[in-house]
């Protein structure tokens, strides 16, 4: 992200200033501490009276990106599965004039404020403690329970991010058309303008082309998803409750979120013996792996270079292409 050159004290001061006038909750901006939130925005513990606040804050043109994580969130919730961050407040701030939350979203998320104005989002801040085997049990078993929440249709009713990446959710009675279109043939068309190697590209139209063959009698159901399902996406807090957070939610088959969970580790057999007892896998989920993830190794060519260029083929050629 481009940053303004207004200091980031500044920034988060009229954070600060809109998160009381909105929720009460006094903060001080200079007490706040830096805490890492990725590489796409700029992330904070703020101390109010009798709690403290997850902030993180970006240009204003990220109001759409994160009214998507606030709705992305209350879906979570609302499932009953695994336990999510509470949401504090959303919305823009400085020049000392409020937005209401949705009001981006209902413009289409074009930002038409001043330049200087800041995008935050305020979630309750939990103390994270160790991922023990009951956490990871739990986990599992919560996860199940979430993906039985079934939708009529794969995709979403809004479109989100995955990353900094443009996630499109478009709505599909077609599982395998919905991967096609909004999945990996969203990514590999990114991919080409970003300078995949032609060979890769070219395999990955073929792949695109046959993806019906990695479905014999395999038939999911528009499951609840979280999206983004890596390691640095969960954590349990000190009584050992686990939380998902930064979502990149949408309805799809449940593989793909246990096939990211494999991409980069950080799940253990506990959790993966919780989720099969809760709701077992369809026979021959092994071989969608690699298919699903696929989506997640473009993504990470997109937005880091030909770092990744050595997973995206490995996983084509294991596919068979």
């Amino acid at each position: 992200p481009k940053w303004p050159m207004r200091p980031a004290a500044d920034r988060l001061g009229a954070v600060c200033r809109e998160i009381e006038r909105r929720t009460g909750l006094r903060t001080d901006a200079r007490r706040a501490r830096g805490v890492g939130g990725g590489s796409i925005n700029q992330a904070y513990c703020l101390d109010c009276a009798d709690q403290s606040l997850f902030v993180k804050i970006n240009d204003a043109e990220s109001l759409a990106a994160f009214e998507a994580e606030v709705a992305g969130l209350d879906a979570l919730r609302a499932a009953g599965g695994v336990a999510v961050p509470r949401v504090v407040a959303c919305g823009l701030a400085g020049d000392e004039a409020g937005v209401p939350l949705g009001e981006a979203a209902e413009s289409g998320g074009e930002a038409t404020v001043s330049a200087g104005r800041v995008a935050y989002l305020a979630l309750e801040w939990i103390e994270f403690g160790g991922r023990t085997a009951g956490a990871e049990r739990r986990l599992g078993t919560g996860l199940a329970i979430q993906h039985r929440c079934l939708a009529e249709r794969f995709g979403w009713h809004r479109h989100n991010t995955i990353g900094a990446t443009p996630q499109r959710n478009t709505r599909s009675a077609d599982w395998i058309e919905f991967l096609r279109r909004e999945r990996l043939g969203f990514q590999l068309d990114l991919a080409a303008g970003h300078g995949l190697p032609d060979d890769l590209l070219a395999r990955g139209r073929r792949l695109l082309a046959g993806l019906e063959a990695f479905f014999p009698g395999h038939r999911p159901e528009p499951s609840l998803l979280h999206g983004d399902l890596w390691s640095g996406n969960w954590g349990a807090d000190a009584r050992g409750v686990p939380y998902i957070y930064d979502p990149a939610v949408y309805h799809g088959d449940r593989e793909a979120d246990l096939a990211m969970t494999r991409l980069f580790g950080g799940f253990g057999s506990d959790f993966y013996a919780a989720y099969e007892h809760e709701w077992p896998l369809d026979p021959g989920w092994e071989g969608r792996v690699d298919l699903y993830n696929l989506y997640h190794l473009l993504n990470h060519f997109n937005l880091f270079g030909a770092g990744y260029l050595g997973g995206v083929a490995d996983a084509m050629t294991r596919l068979g292409h």
